[in-house]
């Protein structure tokens, strides 16, 4: 799964999609999409990720106490 970073708009690959949809999460381990080599793995805070789209990520998927 690729999510944005919203202060650069670089593209992350999630390396595990349980950790962005995990509330209690704070950072996901994932890597910068950066030309054609791998980038190594680093922490990225949720709080800067979007989707690709621009579209912020659900409440759900940060607020551990979010109720609908």
């Amino acid at each position: 799964m690729l999510v944005k970073n919203r202060e650069d708009n670089t593209l992350i690959q999630v390396m595990n999609s349980e950790e962005l949809i995990d509330p209690s999460k704070e950072s996901i381990v994932g890597r910068e999409k950066a030309g054609e080599e791998v980038q190594p793995t680093q922490n990225f805070s949720k709080s800067q990720l979007v989707f690709p789209s621009g579209e912020s990520l659900p409440q759900c998927w940060l607020n551990p106490n979010y109720q609908a």
